[in-house]
């Protein structure tokens, strides 16, 4: 698996990670077997970074995450996860319950210390207290020892200048916005992050199944035409003999300037997959077909946490 340096942070990552939020039941229940068995599979398939948080499965993905791991030497994997979203609506950024989560993800995960801490969908509250109280809370556990490196995560574009322009941050982590049909990351973002020495990561390549031949799910927010530009484009890659899955990841994967795509699964088969897509070449072709079925709702997307936040 090919590796790139994370920003200043001297970490080296994988270019295809593993994402471990479905292996907390979110979104279908696993079996406990099928969750420890996706994990052993990422390890043995390059994905040596992995990225959770308390938010999946309401702590189930930090504990199924945590029994995993057990044996394995903590040399051998780099671990992220995150802070601040506990629920669907339950939010808490200040500085109490910092030190309270990083103790009980330090717990969860079985290990003495964490390489990346982000805070979590940071655009469902007032940012400026990510600014004033979070940051400054996390930077002492980091000196503490608990936790190597920091940053945050969310949707909207917005809100990586807001932060990054107030105070600094090691790393940062966006979602569903460098996929086939959509590269804001790239285009508005990743520039900026680069200036400032701030590393890039990515997740979602999939863009939540709108961008695999799966069901799409009824809770997918993407405008209705995005969505059946996204039908027109598998069909197309089904009959190219391809996979619009194999694209989009293989897509995600190709941008330089993008240290990590995550990617997440309780099926180690799917895992697998992955891990010889990303070793195979892009077919060029098909992807400038694909980009002209895209190009009338190209970074058409939705609104995340609060309106002033987008």
């Amino acid at each position: 698996m090919e590796k790139r340096k994370l920003g200043k942070t001297g970490l080296e990552l994988p270019v295809l990670s593993f994402g471990a939020s479905s292996i907390g039941q979110e979104f279908r229940s696993v079996k406990v077997d099928e969750a420890l068995a996706s994990v052993r599979v990422a390890l043995d398939c390059g994905l040596n970074f992995i990225d959770t948080s308390p938010f999946y499965g309401r702590g189930m993905s930090e504990v199924l995450l945590g029994m995993a791991l057990r044996g394995v030497p903590r040399d051998q994997y780099i671990l992220g996860t995150k802070l601040g979203r506990y629920d669907l609506g339950h939010f808490d950024f200040s500085a109490r319950r910092v030190a309270e989560s990083v103790d009980v993800s330090l717990h969860r995960l079985g290990t003495d210390h964490l390489d990346i801490m982000l805070c979590h969908d940071i655009e469902f509250v007032p940012m400026q207290q990510i600014v004033d109280e979070t940051i400054p809370a996390l930077r002492r556990i980091q000196q503490a020892g608990k936790v190597r490196f920091i940053g945050f995560s969310g949707y909207p574009q917005k809100i990586f200048r807001f932060i990054a322009d107030q105070t600094d941050v090691d790393c940062v982590l966006s979602y569903n916005q460098y996929t086939l049909q959509n590269t804001r990351f790239a285009d508005e973002t990743v520039p900026y992050l680069k200036s400032k020495g701030i590393g890039v990561m990515n997740a979602g390549p999939f863009s939540a199944r709108l961008l695999t031949n799966a069901p799409l799910p009824a809770w997918l927010k993407e405008p209705e035409e995005v969505k059946a530009a996204a039908r027109s484009v598998a069909a197309l890659c089904a009959a190219r003999g391809s996979d619009i899955a194999k694209l989009a990841l293989q897509f995600s994967l190709a941008n330089p300037d993008i240290t990590t795509t995550v990617a997440g699964s309780a099926n180690p088969e799917n895992i697998r997959n992955w891990a010889r897509w990303a070793g195979e070449p892009l077919d060029q072709a098909l992807l400038a077909e694909v980009q002209a079925i895209f190009a009338p709702v190209k970074n058409l997307g939705h609104r995340e946490g609060l309106p002033e936040n987008n």
